[in-house]
């Protein structure tokens, strides 16, 4: 079986990287507030994946909420995006095709061969 999808790498080409960020910035609130007030915090990370088409795309809806615990009560905030990725050997999913098939063969080519 091929290696199966890096989630390292998966979450950091969500939305070119800013979903990592947001991810860690959840993180660091929701810790901070836990410490700082003694509450439970929770932070909810939900991947709904659909097929683009007929084609080896899919779209994955990426959504992050979380809550952080306060002095009087909790706070909250959540955001969903978008991001296509392709689907390789395996189901690894990549932000690019992991190869590109040749266009054209020597024959087609569209600029003619000198001579």
């Amino acid at each position: 079986m091929p290696n199966p999808t890096n989630p390292a790498e998966f979450f950091e080409e969500l939305n070119a990287g800013l979903f990592a960020s947001q991810i860690g910035h959840a993180l660091s609130e929701v810790a901070a507030g836990v410490v700082d007030n003694g509450k439970a915090g929770k932070i909810t990370i939900t991947l709904d994946i659909s097929q683009i088409g007929e084609t080896h795309q899919v779209k994955v809806k990426h959504k992050l909420a979380y809550k952080v615990p306060t002095k009087r009560g909790d706070r909250s905030e959540n955001t969903s995006l978008d991001t296509p990725m392709h689907v390789g050997s395996g189901g690894k999913l990549t932000l690019f095709p992991e190869k590109v098939e040749q266009l054209f063969s020597r024959d087609q080519a569209p600029i003619p061969q000198r001579t």
